[in-house]
C-alpha cells in the first residue's frame, strides 16, 4: 500500500519536474560532456518554465554586453552623447594662423569615424583656421593605450587579419581600424588599384599583391595588417576581376590614437589647412584654459547601444565600458569592476566576475539566473526597457543571418543577444525575451559551455534544440 501511495504520488509530481525541467532538447548537450545552464520564467507571474543548473557559473561570452547596455543606460541614460574636440591654447590671427599646437581632445566616443573627423576639420576652417604653426597632437588621457589582456588583443598588436581585436584608446577612431578600397585595374595582369577609404593620399602604408583578373574570372582577398618599421602596413593578397565592384577592407590598427592622427592630418590637408610639424599622441590632459576651436558629438547612446549589441562590436562594448570609469588612465580591469559595482544593486542576481564588457576576456563569469535577473530588471524600469530591449535582435529580423533557424513562433516571439568563445573552450550563450501566444512577457538565458574534454559546438547544436524548447514554452502560455 505504501509503495502504491509513493508511485501515485511521483505520478502525481512528473508534470511538475518536467515543466521545471523545460529544456528537454536543450539538456541533451550535457549528455556529450557540456556545461549547461539555463532558465526561462514568466515576468509578472514568477512562473519557471525551465531550468537547468540555473545558477551555475559559466561564461557568457558576448552576452556580457547585456550588462555593459544595461549599465550604461543606468549611468547616462538613453540621449547622452559623447564629445570630441580640436582645442588649442592658441588663436588664430587675422591670416588665419594658429600659433600653437592643435590639439584632438579624444573624449571616448565608441563610434567617432572619419566622416566626424571630416566635419571637425571643416568647422576649424570655418573658425578661420588655415594653418597650424605647431603640431598636431591627439591626446588619449581619458584611457589608453589600453593594456591587452586577452591573447587576440595582444598579437594584434603586431599583426593581425581582423577588425574584432581592435585595441583601445578614447581618441580612436573607425573601430580602431584601418580601411582600405580594392578596385581592378583597367586591363588583366595588373596590379588593382587600392587605396585608404579616407583618402587620395595613402594613410596607412599598402603592400599590393593583388592581381586583376579578366571579367568573371571571380575576386578572393586576404588582408593582413603587419607593424613594421615604417608603420603599420596593409598586406593585401589575391585577385580581382577586372569587372567586379570596389571592395572595402578592414584590420585593426597597431594604435588607434596614432591611425587618428594620420586621419585627421590628412583631411586637414585636404580642407587647405597646413600643419608645420608632425602629428603626434599624448596621455596628458589639455590644459583647461585651452579654447574649444571645433567639436563634434556622438549619436545618442540608444543608437551607440543598437550598434553594439546588434554587431557585437567589441571595440564599442570596451570604450563604452571604460568610461564608465570615473578617474582617467582606466583599464579593462577598472571597467569590468565598474560593472560589477553596478550588478551589484540588483535584486537577486547573484556573483558575477566581468574583466571586459566585450566578452573577449574568458574569465567573465555569470549565471543564467543572474542574466534573467538583469533582464527583468530592466523590464521594470519603463523609461530605460525601450532603448534597452531595442538592441537586442529578432531572429527573424537581425543583422546575425546564423539566427534565421527555428520556428516562425521562435523567430518572431523572441528578443536576444548571443556570445561566442572557441578559446580556451567553446562557448555558446543567450539571452533575451519572449512573449507567449497570449502576450505575457518572459525572459530567458542559456549557458552551454565547452571542455578540454568536448567535441566541437556549433550554433546549430545549441540554436536548434533552444528554439525548440522556447516554443513550447510561448505555446503554452
Amino acid at each position: 500500500m505504501r509503495r502504491r501511495l509513493l508511485f501515485c504520488v511521483l505520478l502525481m509530481l512528473l508534470p511538475l519536474f518536467a515543466q521545471a525541467s523545460g529544456f528537454t532538447r536543450l539538456a541533451e548537450l550535457a549528455d556529450k560532456g557540456f556545461l549547461l545552464g539555463a532558465e526561462a520564467r514568466l515576468l509578472d507571474s514568477g512562473e519557471v518554465l525551465g531550468a537547468i543548473e540555473r545558477e551555475r557559473q559559466l561564461s557568457p561570452a558576448s552576452v556580457s554586453k547585456v550588462y555593459l547596455a544595461a549599465a550604461a543606460l543606468d549611468r547616462w541614460g538613453p540621449q547622452h552623447r559623447f564629445s570630441t574636440r580640436l582645442v588649442s591654447l592658441a588663436e588664430p590671427d587675422a591670416d588665419g594662423v594658429l600659433h600653437g599646437d592643435l590639439v584632438l581632445d579624444g573624449g571616448g566616443d565608441p563610434m567617432l569615424t572619419s566622416e566626424d573627423l571630416w566635419r571637425l576639420t571643416q568647422r576649424l576652417h570655418q573658425a578661420g583656421v588655415r594653418r597650424v604653426e605647431g603640431r598636431l597632437v591627439v591626446s588619449q588621457w581619458r584611457y589608453g593605450p589600453v593594456e591587452c589582456i586577452t591573447t587576440d588583443r595582444c598579437q594584434a598588436h603586431s599583426r593581425v587579419a581582423n577588425a574584432y581585436s581592435a585595441l583601445l584608446s578614447s581618441a580612436g577612431v573607425n573601430h580602431g581600424s584601418w580601411c582600405v578600397s580594392v578596385a581592378p585595374a583597367a586591363v588583366p595582369g595588373e596590379r588593382a588599384r587600392i587605396t585608404s577609404c579616407d583618402s587620395q593620399a595613402p594613410i596607412v602604408g599598402i603592400d599590393n599583391r593583388v592581381e586583376t583578373q579578366p571579367d568573371d574570372s571571380g575576386t578572393r582577398l586576404t588582408a593582413e595588417r603587419v607593424l613594421r618599421d615604417s608603420g603599420d602596413v596593409m598586406v593585401v593578397s589575391g585577385q580581382i576581376s577586372t569587372n567586379a565592384r570596389p571592395r572595402t577592407i578592414y584590420r585593426a590598427s597597431s594604435d588607434p590614437a596614432r591611425q587618428s592622427a594620420a586621419t585627421l592630418l590628412a583631411m586637414l590637408g585636404q580642407a587647405g589647412i597646413g600643419v608645420r610639424d608632425a602629428a603626434g599622441v599624448a596621455d596628458t590632459q589639455p590644459p583647461a584654459e585651452a579654447r574649444a576651436l571645433a567639436y563634434v558629438e556622438s549619436e545618442p547612446l540608444q543608437e551607440l547601444l543598437l550598434r553594439t549589441l546588434n554587431h557585437s562590436n567589441n571595440f564599442m562594448a570596451d570604450q563604452l565600458a571604460l568610461n564608465l570609469v570615473e578617474s582617467p588612465r582606466a583599464g579593462l580591469v577598472q571597467a569590468g569592476g565598474a560593472l560589477e559595482a553596478f550588478v551589484a544593486g540588483l535584486p537577486d542576481h547573484g556573483p558575477v566576475t566581468l574583466r571586459s564588457g566585450s566578452g573577449l576576456t574568458p574569465e567573465n563569469r555569470t549565471s543564467a539566473a543572474g542574466i534573467t535577473a538583469l533582464l527583468e530588471s530592466m523590464y521594470r524600469r519603463p523609461a530605460l526597457f525601450p532603448s534597452f530591449v531595442a538592441a537586442l535582435q529578432s531572429p527573424a529580423n537581425g543583422v546575425m543571418g546564423f539566427l534565421r533557424r527555428g520556428s516562425m513562433t521562435f523567430q518572431q516571439h523572441v528578443m536576444l543577444k548571443t556570445g561566442t568563445l572557441n578559446q580556451p573552450v567553446a562557448v555558446r550563450a543567450v539571452g533575451g525575451y519572449f512573449r507567449t501566444r497570449s502576450g505575457q512577457w518572459g525572459v530567458f538565458a542559456a549557458l552551454v559551455n565547452g571542455t578540454s574534454n568536448t567535441p566541437w559546438l556549433n550554433w546549430q547544436q545549441v540554436l536548434d534544440p533552444l528554439a525548440a524548447d522556447l516554443e513550447a514554452m510561448i505555446d503554452a502560455h
